[in-house]
C-alpha cells in the first residue's frame, strides 16, 4: 500500500477509538448520577435493597404528616402501599397531604425511607398567580 493510503486507515482507526473512548467515558461517568425512580409498591416488590440513592413517588397519605421541631415523618402511597418517610428541613411550599409528592433519599427497608430531598409536584394545569391574574381567570 501506498504512504497515503496507510496513513489515511491509521487516522481513520485512531478517530474511531478515540470515540469508542469518549462514549465508553461519558457513559460511566453518568450512570454514578443517575437515580432510579420507584413507588411504594416497586420497592415493596424489590428483591434486595441497596443502599443507593434513589426516588420515591406518590401521594402524601391524609393525616399522615408529623412535624417534630426539625424533622418531618409522612406516608407516601400509591394507593396500594406505602412507605413511611423522614426527612430533615424546609419542604417545598406545595408540600401537603392528599397531594403529590418526590422524595429523594436511602432506602433503609421496605417499609422506611430516610429522605434528603423532597420535591413536591403539582398538577400539570396549575398555572401562578400572577399569569391567572394577567389573563383574567381568576
Amino acid at each position: 500500500m501506498v504512504k497515503k493510503v496507510k496513513l489515511r486507515i491509521a487516522f481513520l482507526l485512531a478517530l474511531i477509538l478515540s470515540i469508542i473512548l469518549s462514549l465508553f467515558l461519558i457513559l460511566q461517568s453518568l450512570e454514578k448520577d443517575v437515580v432510579f425512580f420507584l413507588s411504594p409498591t416497586d420497592i415493596k416488590n424489590l428483591e434486595e435493597i441497596e443502599k443507593k440513592k434513589i426516588r420515591v413517588g406518590g401521594m402524601v397519605k391524609d393525616k399522615s404528616v408529623s412535624i417534630n421541631s426539625n424533622k418531618i415523618n409522612f406516608i407516601v402511597t400509591d394507593f396500594k402501599n406505602e412507605i413511611n418517610v423522614s426527612y430533615s428541613g424546609s419542604v417545598p411550599n406545595l408540600f401537603s397531604e392528599n397531594k403529590g409528592v418526590v422524595a429523594e433519599g436511602f432506602l433503609q427497608d421496605r417499609s422506611y425511607f430516610k429522605a434528603v430531598k423532597i420535591l413536591a409536584k403539582h398538577d400539570e394545569n396549575y398555572m401562578p398567580p400572577e399569569v391567572k391574574e394577567a389573563l383574567g381567570d381568576k
